[in-house]
C-alpha cells in the first residue's frame, strides 16, 4: 500500500519510520516533510486542496495525519467528501482540541473527570475570574497555539501576566477565550488511544516533559523528552482511566454523532482522587510517538486502516516489554528565540550507540550536511531491559552528536526511577 503522512516534526518521522517496518507498505510520502525523513519521499505541500490532489492521483491507500492543525481545518471532510480514505477525526470531533472550552463542554457532559474552569471572552472577566481560584492558577488560550498557549501562574502578578499574553494577540486568534481553571495537583501521564467510533484500543502509557527546564522549571514547551511506560499508571489507575476516561469518551463520541476514526490523546494528571483529563489532543503526541512507538511489535498499518474501516474490533496489538526513553534536542533559548542553520554531526555514532534518531526541526545544507531549522530538532530514543538502561542508553547517544548549539534536559525519566 501507498500511505501519505501529513506533517514534518519528529512524531511524523516516528510515523513514517514504523510504517515502514510493515511488509504492506510500498511507499511512503510525506508532506511537507523532511529531508531527512529517510523512509518518505516528500511533498514540498501543506495546502488541503493540493494534498487532497496529490492523495487521489497517485492512488494513496491510506493519509495519517499528524499535527493538529489540518485536522481542525477539515482534512479529513475534505478527504472523505471526495472518498480518499484518511486516518483521524473529522473537524466536528477535532474540537476537542481546537477549543478547549468546547472540550470543556464535552467532559462535562459525559461524567469524564476534570478540573473546574471558567471560559472568560475578554480580559477584563478573565482578570476577575483568577481572582477565585487559589493559585496556582492555569490559564489556557481556548484555541490552538503549538501547546505555548498554556499558563501555570503561582502568582497574582504571574495569572495577570498570561491573561494579558492572551488578550494581546500574542498566541493570535487562539487566544480571544482564554479559559480559566483549577491547577490539579498530582502526577501527568499521556494516555493515547486508537479509535474508529465503535471500539477503542488504548496503546502503552508514556508520560512527557513539558517544561524547558529540569525539575519541571521555567515555560511550557512542546515537550521535551518522554518515556514509556509511565510507572505511575499503574494497573489500578489504568482501570479507572478504562472506566473513567475512556469509554465515556467513546460514549460520548457516539452520542454527539462525531466521525472519530483516529487518535485520542488524554493528558492526565493523577490526583490523589484518582485521574483527571488535563486536555484532550486528537493525534498523536510529540514527543510520546518517539518513545511508544519503537515498543509496538504489531502492524501500524493495518490497525491504521482497520480504524479507518471502521473494523477495528478485528485488532489486538502487541508490545515490546522494554523501557523506551526519549530525549529531545531543542536549539538553546528554545521556546524563544534561537538560532537556525547550525550544523549538526556525530548522528551516526548516535545511531551505533544504540539510539533511533527522530529528526522534527532538522534541514540540510547546500552541501548535504545536516543543520538545525527549527526550535524541537532531534529526538534520540532508546530502548532497556529497565527504566536505567533506557536513560544511560539515550543519553549516551545524545552525548555523541556534536552540535554546540544543543539544548536538552538532563532530568528525562529520571522520577520514574523512584516508583
Amino acid at each position: 500500500m501507498k500511505i501519505l503522512i501529513i506533517g514534518s516534526g519528529g512524531r511524523e518521522h516516528a510515523l513514517a519510520w514504523k510504517l515502514a517496518q510493515s511488509p504492506r507498505v510500498e511507499k511512503i510520502y510525506c508532506a511537507p516533510g523532511n529531508p531527512n525523513i529517510r523512509e518518505a519521499e516528500c511533498i514540498d505541500t501543506d495546502n488541503l486542496e493540493e494534498l487532497a490532489d496529490f492523495a487521489a492521483v497517485h492512488q494513496i491507500d491510506l493519509t495519517v495525519v499528524g499535527p493538529e492543525a489540518p485536522l481542525c481545518e477539515g482534512i479529513v471532510d475534505l478527504f472523505k467528501d471526495r472518498e480518499l480514505p484518511i486516518f483521524g477525526p473529522d473537524s466536528k470531533a477535532a474540537l476537542l482540541e481546537g477549543s478547549k472550552n468546547f472540550a470543556k463542554e464535552f467532559m462535562l457532559r459525559h461524567g469524564i473527570p476534570t478540573a473546574s474552569y471558567t471560559c472568560c471572552h475578554n480580559r477584563k472577566d478573565a482578570l476577575r475570574e483568577v481572582q477565585r481560584y487559589p493559585l496556582p492558577v492555569v490559564i489556557k488560550a481556548d484555541g490552538l497555539a503549538a501547546g505555548k498557549g498554556v499558563s501555570v501562574a503561582t502568582t497574582a502578578a504571574e495569572a495577570e501576566e498570561a491573561v494579558n499574553a492572551c488578550f494581546s494577540g500574542e498566541f493570535g486568534s487562539a487566544g480571544e477565550t482564554v479559559v480559566v481553571e483549577e491547577c490539579l495537583i498530582g502526577e501527568e501521564a499521556s494516555i493515547i488511544a486508537l479509535t474508529d467510533g465503535r471500539s477503542i484500543i488504548p496503546l502503552v502509557s508514556s508520560q512527557d516533559h513539558k517544561r524547558a527546564g529540569e525539575n519541571d522549571t521555567g515555560p511550557n514547551t512542546g515537550g521535551m523528552g518522554a518515556y514509556s511506560p509511565a510507572p505511575v499508571v499503574n494497573s489500578g489507575i489504568w482501570n479507572r482511566v478504562e472506566k473513567e476516561i475512556i469509554q465515556p469518551f467513546l460514549m460520548g463520541c457516539q452520542e454527539e454523532h462525531f466521525d472519530y476514526r483516529g487518535i485520542i490523546y488524554a493528558g492526565v494528571m493523577i490526583t490523589e482522587n484518582g485521574p483527571k483529563v488535563l486536555e484532550f489532543n486528537v493525534r498523536f503526541g510529540d514527543p510520546e510517538t518517539q518513545a511508544i512507538l519503537p515498543r509496538l511489535k504489531s502492524d501500524l498499518s493495518e490497525a491504521m486502516q482497520a480504524a479507518v474501516e471502521q473494523r477495528l474490533h478485528e485488532i489486538s496489538l502487541e508490545w515490546d516489554n522494554r523501557h523506551a526513553v526519549c530525549v529531545v534536542l531543542a536549539a538553546d533559548g528554545y521556546p524563544g528565540k534561537y538560532q537556525k542553520g547550525e550544523v549538526i554531526k556525530g548522528l551516526e555514532k548516535a545511531e551505533n550507540a544504540g539510539a533511533l534518531i527522530f529528526h522534527a526541526g532538522t534541514g540540510k545544507d547546500s552541501q548535504g550536511q545536516v543543520i538545525s531549522n527549527g526550535g524541537r530538532v532531534l529526538g534520540i530514543t532508546a530502548l532497556g531491559e529497565t527504566l536505567p538502561e533506557a536513560i544511560e542508553k539515550a543519553y549516551t547517544a545524545v552525548n555523541a552528536v556534536d552540535w554546540p548549539g544543543a539544548y536538552f534536559r538532563r532530568d528525562i525519566a529520571r522520577r520514574g526511577c523512584d516508583q
